[in-house]
């Protein structure tokens, strides 16, 4: 007979359809994909983005921190007997300049905990625009693995 009508109404169901199953995993994967780039917004990084107005010649002022990996420290080029001289320097430039940025230039050898206190040092100087010098490097080219 046509139509596929069982002919025993005591057959049990053998097999599974998994069609609908995976169309509808893939409307939904879809649909997640579009939905996605929606709901993440384009400025997901948070940056600190210069401004700039038409016609003015406004310089920032930016304090430069170097810590040398003997325990040497200098501010703006100029050596300071410590650590701690820091804070009073970043005061007086942060009365000067509110919109002050620091930048924290510190040898691969200098202890983390000795960064963290000079950032501690600017922070308690209320200056919040704080960056890291670095050395650009080379990119990582990576290795094919052979086959």
């Amino acid at each position: 007979m046509a139509g596929g009508a069982a002919d025993d109404a005591d057959d049990a169901i053998t097999g599974i359809n998994v069609t609908p199953l995976v169309d509808i995993t893939l409307v939904l994967l879809i649909i997640f994909m579009v939905t996605a780039k929606l709901i993440v917004k384009s400025e997901s990084i948070p940056l600190d983005l210069p401004s700039a107005a038409t016609g003015t010649s406004e310089v920032q002022t930016v304090l430069s921190i170097a810590l040398g990996a003997g325990g040497e420290t200098q501010v703006d080029q100029r050596p300071v007997p410590n650590d701690d001289a820091i804070l009073t320097l970043a005061n007086e430039a942060h009365t000067k300049d509110p919109q002050l940025r620091a930048v924290i230039k510190a040898d691969s050898a200098v202890p983390h905990g000795r960064v963290i206190h000079v950032l501690d040092l600017l922070k308690q100087a209320h200056v919040s625009k704080i960056a890291f010098g670095v050395t650009p490097a080379p990119p990582v080219v990576p290795v094919p693995k052979p086959k």
